[in-house]
């Protein structure tokens, strides 16, 4: 497949662009998530203002004409900085990557005088942006907006709070491999797990919102469409990029109702997948020490057919997403569709997982997901029970909690 853009280019145009190895298809499909799910929330939390369900009017001040502060000039600095440190000697010489950018990334290396010269640049048009905006007297000005201006913050509360979540419980999930060199199970770009994002991410979301007086209930129906589209974009990058998400191997004859379908939709060896791996097999599996010094160099994908799962969440997610689009404006009570959200997410990884290449936790004899579906699963139907109690309606009116 694709890891990076390198091998679209090169396999769909015939063009050799050492640069765009630098454009990792995986991180493409997250940043993709995220931003249609900002457009999905921003569109639900101004549907759902305009019906009068998330309080008052809010107004902000907007000082015109005042200088930039110190943290301005400082957040100009340290970016040019590391543009010029980091990235624009790989654009001068893309050889400086040797061949495997993202541990380019993540090291020291890179060339200081690039970097001042960049700073001094991003310094300078700062400066002059800041002579060209001032006002002999600074002008204050009352703005008004909706909950949906603070999509940034709720945005990047989500992005913050989803990689630490998901880099944390992938380091509980693989102790061992903490223990083995832990400074590597942090800063690398792999191992990253899907449930400890949701939760530690929607918990700095709603912690942001409760912050900026969005209501927790609405905001957890705003979010619930959303995520699910966005986790199932997420699933295209992993199929695209071959990042060991895939499932268990599949010698299984092809079924006749798949005949108009592709090979590769039913059984598929990952070709150039971005972990390098080529044994396909689990520890469990005899087959498994009988491959495991096979080398990826000579055979660039797997040995064995598995089933393409992260294909399969995507194609499933983007169903339950439209199921949960429709619902949103038929039901009573908020909570209620997200209620509904966490049923159909965990049925939905509970059900994968059964294909699904993944850890077992020795404790309690399944995987990390499957224990986290069920209990979401759970906390579903007490949300429902939760809202329908509560009865917080969804039109602004008619408001009985």
């Amino acid at each position: 497949m694709y890891p990076n853009f390198y091998y679209i280019f090169q396999d769909w145009f015939g063009l050799e662009i050492d640069g765009l190895k630098l454009i990792n298809s995986f991180g493409f499909f997250v940043a993709m998530s995220f931003i249609l799910a900002n457009y999905i929330m921003t569109k639900e939390l101004k549907r759902k203002f305009n019906d009068g369900v998330l309080g008052k009017k809010q107004f902000i001040t907007i000082l015109k004409g005042k200088a930039f502060s110190v943290s301005d000039y400082v957040t100009a600095a340290i970016t040019g900085f590391i543009i010029g440190f980091k990235f624009l000697p790989v654009l001068i010489d893309f050889s400086v990557v040797n061949n495997d950018p993202q541990s380019y990334i993540l090291s020291t290396k890179g060339d200081f005088i690039y970097g001042l010269l960049v700073m001094l640049a991003f310094l300078g048009f700062n400066y002059w942006q800041d002579k060209r905006q001032r006002l002999p007297e600074i002008v204050k000005e009352q703005k008004q907006i909706d909950p949906s201006y603070h999509m940034g913050a709720i945005t990047m509360a989500a992005f913050i709070g989803g990689i630490f979540g998901a880099k944390l419980f992938h380091i509980l999930e693989n102790m061992s491999q903490f223990y083995a060199n832990p400074m590597d199970s942090i800063m690398s770009f792999s191992g990253l797990t899907y449930y400890g994002g949701l939760i530690v991410g929607a918990a700095s979301v709603l912690f942001v919102a409760h912050k900026r007086g969005i209501p927790v209930l609405h905001m957890l129906d705003v979010g619930g469409p959303a995520m699910m589209l966005a986790y199932g974009t997420g699933r295209i990058g992993c199929h695209v990029s071959g990042d060991g998400d895939w499932g268990i191997v599949n010698e299984l004859p092809k079924p006749k109702w798949m005949n108009l379908l592709p090979d590769w939709m039913w059984a598929y060896n990952y070709p150039n997948n971005v972990n390098k791996v080529c044994n396909p097999f689990t520890e469990t599996d005899p087959r498994y020490l009988e491959n495991i010094n096979c080398d990826f160099n000579v055979t660039p994908y797997l040995i064995a057919n598995v089933f393409p799962t992260p294909l399969y969440e995507a194609i499933a997610c983007a169903l339950l997403f439209f199921i949960l689009w429709m619902l949103r404006k038929r039901l009573k009570y908020a909570g209620v569709l997200f209620g509904i959200y966490l049923i159909l997410n965990g049925l939905e990884r509970f059900l994968i997982e059964k294909i699904r290449v993944n850890t077992i936790m020795d404790t309690f004899n399944m995987t990390q997901a499957e224990i986290i579906s069920f209990s979401l699963m759970f906390l579903g139907v007490l949300l429902i029970l939760f809202s329908l109690n509560k009865k917080i309606s969804v039109k602004g009116n008619d408001n009985v909690a």
